[in-house]
């Protein structure tokens, strides 16, 4: 890079993995770039000061303010909505974020559910642990209707893993004349709409983010809506799915069962009746650990670095676009 060939890797972990094996990624990819990693407070605010590029999981205004020839900051994370993205604009910082490097294992984990439920692989484990040899009555995926709420990478990620199971596929967006990877696409604002689908739905998936248009979305009204034999896997954030609601379904035999990776409340509290029901499988929030998290990011930063020195700092992969006064 002219002026700067220095790139700062901010000693955030993720998922437990060191940002130093993040670092040794970038350093193997990038030769020709000087790939820091500082320990301390004190030593970030020094070497920042000259680095065109910083990435990690966060980045706040006051180092922000230090960082004289910043031209990127690639985001370690697929929502940015901690970020001071304001600040980011009026300094011309261009930013990036990690959608897509979650999206195999996430949806690894939403098909490993699926089948869990479908084949009721809940009950062998509960005969396993009682010494049981008994048979007990298996179900089928082959056939079935899944909704996934959300077409973003993950959304997406998830449909290209169902391909091949011979289940229908509804995708519920925003818009939904960007259409979608599945066989039917309906608006998630039109309730009409979005309620038919889940009607119809032996599954449904929440890989959706949290917006003003998604919190809350699945309510008393969408669960009421599902058959009363239908799974929810809820993998987007908790507070899209109304808690109260999903414990009352489950509570009246309204829903056949649940699996959450994220919940409102998170951390979920240890006397919360979400962990009563045998019906229910809880994850801390971790569909989304991966030993291949700084590998995928490596690749999305890699790639903008050559951008940011062609100066194509408004052409970057996966960029954070803030209008004005947003």
């Amino acid at each position: 890079m002219a002026g700067s060939d220095r790139i700062v890797v901010l000693n955030q972990p993720a998922h437990g993995i060191p940002a130093s094996e993040y670092a040794a990624e970038l350093r193997s990819r990038l030769p020709s770039y000087h790939v820091k990693l500082p320990r301390t407070e004190s030593e970030t605010r020094e070497t920042i000061g000259t680095a065109r590029v910083v990435t990690g999981i966060h980045m706040g205004e006051e180092l922000l303010a230090r960082a004289d020839d910043l031209e990127l900051f690639a985001g370690g994370s697929a929502g940015v909505g901690h970020l001071p993205l304001d600040a980011f604009r009026e300094r011309g910082v261009a930013v990036t974020n990690a959608s897509g490097v979650h999206g195999p294992n996430i949806a690894e984990q939403v098909v490993g559910w699926l089948l869990a439920f479908a084949r009721r692989l809940d009950e062998g484990w509960r005969r396993e642990q009682d010494n049981t040899w008994q048979h007990f009555r298996g179900g089928e995926f082959q056939g079935s209707t899944v909704t996934v709420v959300g077409m973003g990478a993950i959304g997406e990620a998830v449909v290209e893993r169902l391909d091949g199971f011979g289940v229908e596929t509804i995708g519920a967006r925003y818009s939904p004349a960007k259409g979608g990877p599945t066989d039917e696409v309906v608006g998630f604002t039109d309730a009409e709409a979005f309620q038919g689908a889940l009607s119809r739905s032996e599954y449904v998936v929440v890989a959706a983010p949290l917006t003003d248009e998604t919190r809350g979305l699945v309510g008393d009204g969408e669960l009421s809506a599902m058959p009363t034999d239908a799974v929810l896997v809820n993998v987007g954030r908790g507070p899209i799915v109304d808690t109260d609601a999903l414990v009352d379904a489950i509570r009246g035999n309204k829903l056949g069962g649940a699996a959450l990776d994220v919940t409102d409340p998170e951390p979920l509290p240890a006397d919360h009746p979400l962990w009563e029901f045998d019906n229910v499988r809880v994850t801390p929030h971790n569909a989304g650990s991966t030993p291949k998290y700084w590998e995928r990011l490596a690749d999305i930063l890699t790639d903008n670095v050559g951008r940011v020195e062609d100066g194509r700092t408004d052409d970057l992969r996966n960029q954070v676009v803030v209008p004005d006064g947003e």
